[in-house]
C-alpha cells in the first residue's frame, strides 16, 4: 500500500509542474506576441486584448459571473430607487406647475377692478 501511495504521489507533481510550465510558456508566447505587434503597429493592441478576453472568457466568465452578481444587483436596486425619487419630483413639479397654470388662469378670468373716477 505504500508503493501506490507513493506512486501518486510522484505522479501527482510531474503533471503540476507540467500545467505550470505550460501556463509559462502561454505567457511567454502572449508577451512575444504583443511586443511584435507594438514593433509593427500599435493599433493591433487593442484588437488582441479583445481577442484574449474572448478567449479566456469561457473558462473566467463563470467566477466573473458570481462575483459580479451582487455588485449587479445592488446597481439596479439603486437605479430602482433613483427613478422612484425622479417620478415623485417629476410629480411634485407637475402639481407645483398645475397650481401656478390655474393662478394664472384665475386672474385672468377675474373682473379687472373698477377704476375709481376722479
Amino acid at each position: 500500500m505504500s508503493e501506490e501511495t507513493s506512486d501518486t504521489n510522484t505522479e501527482a507533481a510531474p503533471e503540476a509542474s507540467c500545467a505550470t510550465s505550460d501556463f509559462t510558456t502561454k505567457i511567454a508566447t502572449v508577451g512575444v506576441i504583443c511586443v511584435g505587434a507594438a514593433l509593427i503597429e500599435v493599433g493591433l493592441i487593442p484588437g488582441m486584448i479583445i481577442g484574449l478576453a474572448a478567449a479566456m472568457a469561457p473558462k473566467y466568465a463563470p467566477k466573473a459571473g458570481a462575483a459580479l452578481q451582487p455588485m449587479f444587483r445592488s446597481a439596479v436596486r439603486g437605479a430602482y430607487k433613483i427613478g422612484r425619487k425622479a417620478r415623485e419630483a417629476a410629480a411634485e413639479a407637475k402639481e407645483q406647475v398645475h397650481d401656478i397654470m390655474a393662478e394664472v388662469h384665475a386672474e385672468d378670468a377675474a373682473p379687472p377692478p373698477a377704476e375709481p373716477k376722479t
